[in-house]
């Protein structure tokens, strides 16, 4: 071997990015579906079953405006659109304010910051509004993920766990808002009362931070393992958000048989990311699901052979929120911290379902 010329030493094993902190965030009023039936006076007996057969029995929301008479008024698109914005904002700010003090860190440390939404449209996005709103460092680097709907909030995790990845020892905050309310339209229609009767406000936000090296088991979150996606093109019409000339105001809609459709397809991703890990479906203590609705639930859970405990905190969330889109399975990994119940070396799955349609999994580990 030439003297000049050393071998250089083999390269460490790669930074692991783990989830350190979790906080979420609601607006202030909660309705029953009862009292959001009566709040719009509908009387049509299959709009009433629909809300009434959800599994949910509370949302958060901001409602439209009263009237002098006490009735809502519909909201202009350009209404809707501020709510989105406004409101948004500020949930985004207290999720994420939460997120950093259990992480033990301040809006001063965030290097990356990623906002995810597909409850509006808006430019500069969320990541410039929330970065002067918290007063994080003006050279901190920011991602938008805009329009990808529930499934958004891995596939932003991915490009935040790469970006951790990259850049050991820093902080990155990732925050999903969603102002489910900025997207209703309320026509009486069995359409739009299937997307009335299930979606929530609210936003959650996550610290991320790679270290050197995987630590030990437990250590800081769990680790992120990997990912695995699926997309369906033959159902790529299930789940839309789009402009209605009708109502002059983008509407969002969703397919009968969306349920069935991700179900069908829920074991291949989940094979996929298992695939070389050597685990089994089995072998997984902690199943984090997207809270999607109840037939979503169900069919996943029968196509993945889960039982009703694996599922406790997605059918919680549901219960007690709706449908928060992406940042629903958040809500979830909140309760499943809460709880305590993740041991040292336990495996859990990650896993959200939206438009494409489109299924997207994450392996983690305590």
């Amino acid at each position: 071997m030439n003297p000049t010329h050393p071998t250089a030493p083999a390269p460490g094993p790669a930074p692991v990015p783990r989830i350190t902190s979790v906080g979420t965030a609601v607006p202030p009023c909660s309705y029953t579906q009862r009292e959001l039936l009566e709040t719009f006076g509908v009387v049509d007996p299959r709009v009433r079953s629909v809300f009434l057969n959800s599994a949910i029995e509370r949302r958060h929301l901001i409602l439209p405006p009263r009237r002098a008479d006490g009735t809502r008024r519909p909201e202009t698109q350009g209404e809707l659109l501020r709510k989105h914005t406004h409101a948004g904002l500020a949930l985004a700010r207290q999720a994420a304010g939460t997120a950093l003090e259990r992480a033990g860190a301040t809006p001063a440390d965030v290097r990356y910051l990623c906002c995810v939404s597909s409850t509006g449209f808006i430019t500069p996005g969320f990541s410039a509004l929330l970065l002067k709103e918290l007063g994080a460092p003006t050279h901190c680097s920011r991602l938008d993920v805009v329009g990808m709907g529930c499934n958004a909030g891995l596939n932003a995790l991915a490009a935040v766990a790469a970006w951790t990845s990259a850049h050991p020892g820093r902080t990155a905050l990732m925050v999903c808002v969603e102002v489910c309310s900025a997207a209703y339209v309320v026509d009486g229609s069995l359409r739009t009362s299937v997307v009335n009767s299930l979606f929530g406000d609210g936003a959650a936000a996550i610290t991320v931070t790679a270290g050197e090296r995987d630590g030990p088991p437990g250590t800081a979150g769990p680790a992120v393992l990997g990912f695995a996606s699926r997309m369906i093109p033959e159902a790529i019409d299930a789940m839309r958000y789009d402009w209605d000339d009708d109502q002059g105001r983008f509407s969002f809609s969703l397919a009968p048989d969306v349920p069935y459709v991700v179900g069908a397809h829920a074991r291949r991703p989940v094979d996929r990311l298992l695939a070389g890990s050597g685990l089994r479906r089995s072998d997984i203590a902690h199943w984090v699901l997207h809270s999607g609705g109840k037939k979503v639930i169900d069919s996943v859970r029968v196509n993945l052979g889960l039982t009703r405990h694996e599922t406790r905190h997605t059918t919680g969330v549901l219960r007690d929120y709706g449908n928060l889109s992406s940042a629903a399975f958040l809500f979830a990994y909140e309760r499943l911290t809460e709880e305590s119940a993740a041991a040292p070396g336990d495996h859990g799955v990650l896993m959200t379902m939206g438009p494409g349609s489109t299924i997207e999994t994450a392996l983690v580990r305590w």
